[in-house]
Protein backbone atom coordinates (compact mmCIF):
# COMPACT_ATOMS: atom_id res chain seq x y z
CA UNK A 1 0.00 0.00 0.00
CA UNK A 2 2.99 2.43 0.90
CA UNK A 3 5.07 1.54 -2.37
CA UNK A 4 1.79 2.49 -4.41
CA UNK A 5 1.18 5.80 -2.55
CA UNK A 6 4.68 6.89 -2.72
CA UNK A 7 4.39 5.86 -6.82
CA UNK A 8 1.36 8.07 -7.38
CA UNK A 9 3.72 11.04 -5.27
CA UNK A 10 6.54 10.63 -7.13
CA UNK A 11 4.73 10.55 -10.65
CA UNK A 12 2.33 13.97 -9.76
CA UNK A 13 4.81 15.66 -7.92
CA UNK A 14 8.39 15.18 -8.69
CA UNK A 15 9.83 18.51 -7.12
CA UNK A 16 7.83 18.70 -4.36
CA UNK A 17 10.49 17.92 -2.05
CA UNK A 18 9.40 14.80 -1.44
CA UNK A 19 10.61 12.91 -4.23
CA UNK A 20 14.34 13.09 -4.81
CA UNK A 21 15.61 14.76 -8.07
CA UNK A 22 19.04 12.60 -8.49
CA UNK A 23 19.52 9.34 -7.12
CA UNK A 24 22.87 7.34 -6.80
CA UNK A 25 23.67 3.81 -6.50
CA UNK A 26 26.34 1.80 -4.88
CA UNK A 27 25.89 -1.64 -6.47
CA UNK A 28 26.68 -4.10 -4.23
CA UNK A 29 26.97 -7.43 -3.60
CA UNK A 30 27.16 -9.50 -6.64
CA UNK A 31 29.67 -11.54 -5.66
CA UNK A 32 28.72 -12.85 -2.54
CA UNK A 33 24.92 -13.05 -4.35
CA UNK A 34 27.08 -15.72 -6.20
CA UNK A 35 28.60 -17.41 -3.60
CA UNK A 36 25.71 -18.09 -1.76
CA UNK A 37 24.46 -20.02 -4.58
CA UNK A 38 27.52 -21.84 -5.14
CA UNK A 39 27.73 -19.67 -8.13
CA UNK A 40 31.05 -18.13 -10.29
CA UNK A 41 31.17 -14.86 -9.70
CA UNK A 42 30.10 -13.70 -13.35
CA UNK A 43 26.93 -15.11 -13.14
CA UNK A 44 26.55 -12.10 -9.57
CA UNK A 45 27.85 -9.87 -11.99
CA UNK A 46 25.26 -10.68 -14.95
CA UNK A 47 22.77 -10.77 -12.56
CA UNK A 48 23.61 -7.49 -11.32
CA UNK A 49 23.17 -6.18 -15.06
CA UNK A 50 19.43 -7.35 -14.74
CA UNK A 51 19.20 -5.40 -11.50
CA UNK A 52 20.46 -2.34 -13.59
CA UNK A 53 17.72 -2.94 -16.06
CA UNK A 54 15.13 -3.17 -13.40
CA UNK A 55 15.93 -0.03 -11.73
CA UNK A 56 16.30 2.21 -14.77
CA UNK A 57 12.86 1.64 -15.48
CA UNK A 58 11.64 2.14 -12.36
CA UNK A 59 13.65 5.17 -12.45
CA UNK A 60 11.81 6.28 -15.77
CA UNK A 61 8.55 5.09 -14.32
CA UNK A 62 8.74 7.24 -11.79
CA UNK A 63 9.71 10.22 -13.29
CA UNK A 64 13.67 10.39 -11.34
CA UNK A 65 15.26 13.11 -13.28
CA UNK A 66 18.88 11.85 -12.72
CA UNK A 67 20.05 8.40 -11.89
CA UNK A 68 24.14 7.64 -11.40
CA UNK A 69 25.30 4.11 -10.94
CA UNK A 70 28.28 3.32 -9.45
CA UNK A 71 29.29 0.58 -12.38
CA UNK A 72 33.26 0.51 -12.15
CA UNK A 73 35.69 1.74 -9.52
CA UNK A 74 39.05 3.04 -10.40
CA UNK A 75 40.26 0.62 -7.26
CA UNK A 76 38.19 -2.39 -9.55
CA UNK A 77 41.69 -2.82 -11.33
CA UNK A 78 43.25 -4.75 -9.05
CA UNK A 79 40.26 -7.48 -8.95
CA UNK A 80 41.63 -10.71 -10.35
CA UNK A 81 42.53 -10.11 -14.20
CA UNK A 82 39.45 -12.73 -15.37
CA UNK A 83 37.48 -11.24 -13.16
CA UNK A 84 37.95 -7.61 -15.20
CA UNK A 85 37.84 -9.02 -18.31
CA UNK A 86 34.10 -10.52 -17.75
CA UNK A 87 33.55 -7.63 -16.15
CA UNK A 88 34.59 -5.42 -19.50
CA UNK A 89 32.78 -7.73 -21.25
CA UNK A 90 29.36 -7.47 -19.89
CA UNK A 91 29.96 -3.52 -20.33
CA UNK A 92 30.30 -4.61 -24.24
CA UNK A 93 26.82 -6.65 -23.83
CA UNK A 94 25.15 -3.74 -21.71
CA UNK A 95 25.69 -1.34 -24.67
CA UNK A 96 25.13 -3.14 -27.50
CA UNK A 97 22.08 -4.75 -26.08
CA UNK A 98 20.55 -1.75 -24.36
CA UNK A 99 21.08 1.06 -25.75
CA UNK A 100 18.52 1.19 -28.63
CA UNK A 101 15.87 0.41 -25.58
CA UNK A 102 17.62 3.58 -23.44
CA UNK A 103 17.29 5.58 -26.82
CA UNK A 104 13.83 4.69 -27.76
CA UNK A 105 12.89 5.57 -24.13
CA UNK A 106 14.43 8.84 -24.34
CA UNK A 107 17.09 7.58 -21.95
CA UNK A 108 20.50 10.18 -21.94
CA UNK A 109 23.82 8.52 -21.23
CA UNK A 110 26.43 10.39 -19.19
CA UNK A 111 29.82 8.63 -18.45
CA UNK A 112 32.05 9.78 -15.79
CA UNK A 113 35.15 8.86 -14.41
CA UNK A 114 38.76 8.82 -15.56
CA UNK A 115 39.10 7.94 -19.40
CA UNK A 116 43.04 8.07 -19.87
CA UNK A 117 44.87 4.82 -20.12
CA UNK A 118 41.52 2.94 -20.64
CA UNK A 119 41.40 0.28 -23.41
CA UNK A 120 40.40 2.77 -27.09
CA UNK A 121 37.68 -0.07 -27.83
CA UNK A 122 36.19 0.63 -24.31
CA UNK A 123 36.25 4.56 -24.81
CA UNK A 124 34.93 3.89 -27.99
CA UNK A 125 32.08 2.27 -26.21
CA UNK A 126 31.36 4.85 -24.03
CA UNK A 127 31.56 7.52 -26.34
CA UNK A 128 29.29 5.94 -28.86
CA UNK A 129 26.45 5.57 -25.78
CA UNK A 130 26.74 9.19 -25.07
CA UNK A 131 26.86 10.20 -28.43
CA UNK A 132 23.75 8.36 -29.79
CA UNK A 133 21.34 9.34 -26.36
CA UNK A 134 22.56 13.10 -26.80
CA UNK A 135 19.52 14.56 -28.06
CA UNK A 136 17.32 13.01 -25.77
CA UNK A 137 15.57 14.64 -22.85
CA UNK A 138 13.84 12.15 -20.31
CA UNK A 139 15.69 10.30 -17.64
CA UNK A 140 19.48 10.96 -17.64
CA UNK A 141 21.71 7.75 -16.75
CA UNK A 142 25.17 8.55 -15.51
CA UNK A 143 27.10 5.82 -15.35
CA UNK A 144 30.81 6.14 -13.07
CA UNK A 145 32.96 3.96 -15.09
CA UNK A 146 36.81 3.97 -14.02
CA UNK A 147 35.77 6.50 -11.21
CA UNK A 148 37.21 7.05 -7.80
CA UNK A 149 36.02 10.30 -5.87
CA UNK A 150 39.67 11.14 -4.23
CA UNK A 151 40.86 10.99 -7.82
CA UNK A 152 37.89 13.25 -9.31
CA UNK A 153 38.72 15.68 -6.69
CA UNK A 154 42.92 15.73 -7.33
CA UNK A 155 42.20 16.28 -11.06
CA UNK A 156 39.42 18.97 -10.20
CA UNK A 157 42.56 20.74 -7.55
CA UNK A 158 45.12 19.99 -10.72
CA UNK A 159 43.04 21.42 -13.67
CA UNK A 160 42.52 24.58 -11.01
CA UNK A 161 46.22 25.18 -10.26
CA UNK A 162 47.25 24.88 -13.79
CA UNK A 163 44.67 27.88 -14.81
CA UNK A 164 46.07 30.00 -12.20
CA UNK A 165 49.65 29.02 -13.35
CA UNK A 166 48.73 29.92 -16.88
CA UNK A 167 47.00 33.22 -15.49
CA UNK A 168 43.22 32.83 -16.28
CA UNK A 169 42.01 32.34 -12.50
CA UNK A 170 43.30 34.13 -9.35
CA UNK A 171 43.68 31.75 -6.58
CA UNK A 172 41.27 33.95 -4.71
CA UNK A 173 38.82 33.23 -6.95
CA UNK A 174 38.77 29.51 -6.23
CA UNK A 175 35.86 28.51 -4.02
CA UNK A 176 33.67 25.87 -3.71
CA UNK A 177 31.49 26.64 -7.09
CA UNK A 178 34.59 27.29 -8.90
CA UNK A 179 35.54 23.41 -7.49
CA UNK A 180 32.01 21.76 -8.43
CA UNK A 181 32.38 23.24 -12.19
CA UNK A 182 35.74 21.49 -12.18
CA UNK A 183 34.00 17.77 -11.46
CA UNK A 184 33.21 15.57 -14.48
CA UNK A 185 29.74 16.55 -12.58
CA UNK A 186 29.81 20.16 -13.36
CA UNK A 187 26.47 20.34 -14.76
CA UNK A 188 24.80 17.35 -13.09
CA UNK A 189 23.24 18.07 -10.12
CA UNK A 190 24.03 16.74 -6.48
CA UNK A 191 22.34 13.57 -5.05
CA UNK A 192 19.61 13.92 -3.03
CA UNK A 193 19.57 10.29 -2.14
CA UNK A 194 22.54 7.55 -2.25
CA UNK A 195 21.43 3.91 -1.99
CA UNK A 196 23.72 0.99 -1.17
CA UNK A 197 22.99 -2.13 -1.11
CA UNK A 198 23.89 -5.45 0.78
CA UNK A 199 24.12 -4.48 4.04
CA UNK A 200 27.54 -2.29 4.29
CA UNK A 201 27.52 1.01 5.27
CA UNK A 202 30.39 2.61 3.38
CA UNK A 203 30.39 5.51 0.44
CA UNK A 204 33.65 3.90 -1.03
CA UNK A 205 35.02 6.76 -2.57
CA UNK A 206 31.74 7.71 -4.42
CA UNK A 207 30.70 11.16 -5.42
CA UNK A 208 32.82 12.38 -2.27
CA UNK A 209 32.19 15.98 -3.07
CA UNK A 210 28.75 15.59 -4.66
CA UNK A 211 27.25 13.58 -1.49
CA UNK A 212 27.58 16.51 0.79
CA UNK A 213 23.97 16.67 1.43
CA UNK A 214 22.90 13.54 0.63
CA UNK A 215 20.12 11.20 2.43
CA UNK A 216 22.04 7.80 2.87
CA UNK A 217 19.65 4.85 2.47
CA UNK A 218 21.85 1.36 3.01
CA UNK A 219 19.60 -1.88 2.31
CA UNK A 220 20.63 -5.59 3.50
CA UNK A 221 19.74 -6.92 -0.41
CA UNK A 222 22.19 -8.17 -2.48
CA UNK A 223 22.39 -6.09 -5.63
CA UNK A 224 21.02 -9.40 -8.07
CA UNK A 225 17.87 -9.10 -6.45
CA UNK A 226 17.19 -5.07 -5.71
CA UNK A 227 13.87 -4.97 -6.92
CA UNK A 228 11.48 -2.05 -7.91
CA UNK A 229 10.17 -2.56 -4.83
CA UNK A 230 13.15 -2.34 -2.93
CA UNK A 231 13.87 0.95 -5.07
CA UNK A 232 10.24 2.42 -3.92
CA UNK A 233 11.19 1.57 -0.07
CA UNK A 234 14.08 3.53 -0.57
CA UNK A 235 12.67 6.33 -1.89
CA UNK A 236 9.39 6.18 0.82
CA UNK A 237 12.46 6.28 3.37
CA UNK A 238 13.85 9.51 1.67
CA UNK A 239 10.36 11.05 1.73
CA UNK A 240 10.53 10.72 5.70
CA UNK A 241 13.47 12.52 5.90
CA UNK A 242 13.95 16.08 7.13
CA UNK A 243 16.87 17.90 4.42
CA UNK A 244 17.96 20.97 6.15
CA UNK A 245 21.62 21.62 4.46
CA UNK A 246 23.24 22.92 7.51
CA UNK A 247 19.88 25.16 8.36
CA UNK A 248 16.97 25.11 10.22
CA UNK A 249 13.53 24.46 8.12
CA UNK A 250 13.55 21.20 6.11
CA UNK A 251 13.82 21.44 2.17
CA UNK A 252 10.42 20.30 2.19
CA UNK A 253 8.82 23.28 4.08
CA UNK A 254 11.16 26.17 2.35
CA UNK A 255 9.20 24.75 -1.12
CA UNK A 256 6.05 24.77 0.11
CA UNK A 257 6.22 28.22 1.48
CA UNK A 258 7.67 29.65 -1.95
Amino acid sequence: MAGSVLQEKVAIAPDDGASPRHVAIIMDGNGRWAKARGLPRLEGHRRGVESLRRAVRTAIELKIAYLTVYSFSAENWTRPFEEVQSLMGLLHLFIRNDLSELKANNVRIRVIGARDGLPSDIVGLLEEAERVTKNNTGLVLVVAFNYGGRQEIAAAARALAEKVARGELAANQIDAEAFGAALYTSDIPDPDLVIRTSGEKRISNFLLWQAAYAEFVFLDVLWPDFSKLDFIAALDEYAQRDRRYGGVETQHAIKTAS
